[in-house]
């Protein structure tokens, strides 16, 4: 008989409806005003201190809903942004500086619908408020990074081959070694390219050899440079409790980051502003300090100085970098004494235990390097940085380290957290400058929200009404797929972790609520030309929707193809209308095709019928 639904096609359209539904659900609830505290460098966030934040606001009396503890910091719910104005500036005057004081916006999901996982979809800058910084990384510096290491590794892989040489120096972006005679000159050069296949390695003279990267490795090298410090800002973000970042590559040497629901940039700023670096370097035991602090310091070593101001003679020779430092602890030794626990890639554990090996007994110094921007400005218009370098901690190599050691000889407890700290979240590959700063007030997303939500509301009503009137019946049946359409495209966008709704997507709704019915008006009217040629109203549906499924299927794919350039290409904004869009497609044929066809057969499949109110 013609026109009878199979029992698996009900239960996959209510199996999907009532998952989408679950998912959508929490949209409805909103969203507290809210104020976020977080640890600073030199403090905790504890339950003792939620207590006395709560006191204090009541002393204060301003209204709270709640005051939240949980994964280290305190999340305080108000009723609204005048009260979560004025709270933040109280508890900013009575914490100072010791803690990250933001406000936020915190879902007011129920309980037992967050134990399922159902949280609302995530808002982008331009609908909930935030913060937005371009930032563009120092190339210049990370280049001369590269090079300087190429400068140890031809000295080191040098003395293991027995090539005498006079010395190795970095010159501009090259290397350059000056050997004694030719003859070395010669085995030198053979070795060195057949060992470094991504540089250039010519003779500037009869006694002298110049290395350069290639441009493809200049290009890596840029590449490297730009990915891991996207990587390494997110990581300082997430440490220290701002919730949803999107940190992302904008072109060739910039980054986008975004904070959707802050509004403090001056502590944004300090977060991201953390233009840092570690490495760890042997202390020059040999040389003389009192000469080396009134200028004459020795050849191959630098005068570095602690933060009480004393002065320490160090190697120039860098034993390891912060980049290869994977995770750091702190915790306490058998003598109860704080340490750091460290973990390295296995790049860098072959070059710790390496020089530890030969070295065991010496002092090894952890040096901290920050980039500070200063006002001067290069030939190209960007901002110069200055380099300062700071001895954090000289502790004594006891024994030959591996891929995991720990720094002892720190002063305290949150010493020892800092610096884990400051490990674990990395070190910056080089220097970025903020370029491009801004702040969208919570009250300007509001009203982009509402702005949208009427787009789509209207847009909706439009549809609805036309379908109504002009398929009648039918058009009932298209209605309720259109509005299954958008329960499930809100559901989808809420399940996945790392969609976003932004304004661009929310036009993206819009459009797909056109687009939705555009495959039911082509099922209607196949359905319309079969009842023209005589057919009875079951053939009728039965060919109609057969006939026009190669049409819909075509039309959406080459959609869908675009959509999928539009998200691989496009950035922000693009990316957001991309989502939803494709989204809209796969859902838009699943209500059209299969939620329609098991409603017509519900109501017409399989009766004696002699017309059709289509």
């Amino acid at each position: 008989m013609l026109n009878q639904t199979p029992i698996w096609k009900y239960v996959l359209v209510v199996f999907m409806l009532a998952l989408c539904s679950l998912y959508a659900l929490p949209n409805l609830y909103g969203e507290d005003h809210a104020v976020q505290i977080s640890s600073g460098r030199d403090t905790t966030v504890t339950q003792a201190l939620a207590a006395n934040v709560e006191s204090q606001l009541n002393k204060a009396n301003i209204a709270i809903k709640a005051v939240e503890f949980e994964n280290d910091r305190i999340l305080i719910r108000v009723p609204d942004s005048d009260t979560q104005l004025l709270a933040r500036e109280t508890l900013e005057k009575s914490l100072g500086d010791d803690y990250f004081v933001a406000m936020n916006l915190a879902p007011d999901t129920p309980d037992w619908l967050d134990d399922l996982g159902g949280t609302p979809m995530k808002l982008g800058l331009d609908l909930r408020g935030g913060v937005h910084f371009m930032m563009e990384v120092d190339m210049n510096s990370a280049i001369d990074t590269a090079v300087g290491g190429v400068v140890d590794e031809f000295r080191d892989r040098l003395r293991e081959e027995k090539i005498r040489y006079r010395s190795v120096r970095k010159v501009g972006d090259a290397v350059e070694v000056v050997f004694r005679d030719e003859d070395v000159l010669e085995s030198a050069q053979f070795f060195l390219r057949n060992s470094y296949q991504d540089m250039t390695i010519d003779e500037r003279d009869s006694l002298t050899l110049r290395a350069s990267f290639t441009e493809a490795r200049l290009t890596q090298i840029r590449d490297y440079a730009v990915k891991q410090n996207i990587t390494i800002i997110r990581n300082r973000v997430n440490q220290l409790g701002v919730a949803e970042p999107l940190v992302q590559k904008q072109g060739q040497d910039r980054i986008v980051v975004q904070l959707p629901g802050i509004q403090d940039t001056a502590k944004a700023k300090e977060i991201l502003n953390a233009t840092a670096t570690l490495n760890f370097r042997l202390v020059d035991g040999e040389g003389d300090i009192r000469d080396a602090v009134n200028g004459r310091v020795p050849a191959g070593s630098e005068l570095l100085y602690e933060r009480n101001g004393q002065p320490v003679l160090l190697k120039k020779q860098i034993m390891l970098e912060g980049s290869h430092i994977i995770d750091a602890t702190n915790s306490m030794d058998e003598n109860g004494f704080p340490q750091v626990n460290i973990n390295l890639d296995s790049k860098g554990g072959s070059k710790i235990s390496k020089f530890s090996r030969d070295n065991i007994g010496k002092p090894m110094a952890t040096v901290f390097i920050e980039f500070k921007a200063t006002d001067e400005r290069d030939a190209n218009g960007k901002l110069i940085f200055e380099k300062s370098e700071e001895v954090i901690n000289v502790a004594t190599i006891q024994s030959q380290l591996g891929s995991s050691f720990r720094i002892t000889g720190i002063d305290s407890a949150s010493e020892a957290r800092d610096l884990a700290l400051l490990l674990r979240a990395g070190a910056l590959i080089a220097p970025i400058q903020i370029v491009e700063e801004r702040t969208v007030g919570p009250s300007l997303g509001k009203e982009n929200i509402e702005l949208g939500m009427q787009a789509i509301i209207y847009g909706l009503i439009a549809v609805l009404i036309f379908m109504l009137i002009y398929y009648q019946a039918f058009g009932i049946v298209a209605n309720i797929a259109l509005v299954t359409n958008l329960v499930m495209i809100v559901g989808i966008m809420s399940m996945i972790t790392g969609a976003t709704l932004t304004l661009p997507g929310m036009a993206g709704i819009v459009l797909t609520v056109g687009m939705a019915v555009d495959a039911n008006v082509l099922i209607f009217e196949r359905i319309r030309e079969e009842l023209r040629d005589g057919r009875s109203p079951q053939q009728a549906i039965h060919f109609g929707y057969d006939n026009a499924f190669s049409t819909i299927l075509d039309a959406n794919i080459t959609t869908f193809i675009v959509g999928m350039i539009l998200f691989a290409v496009g950035t922000g904004p693009i990316k957001g209308f991309s989502i939803t869009l494709m989204i809209g497609i796969l859902t838009s044929m699943f209500t059209a095709i299969i939620v329609t066809r098991v409603l017509v057969n519900l109501f017409w499949g399989g009766k004696k019928i002699t017309k059709l109110a289509i």
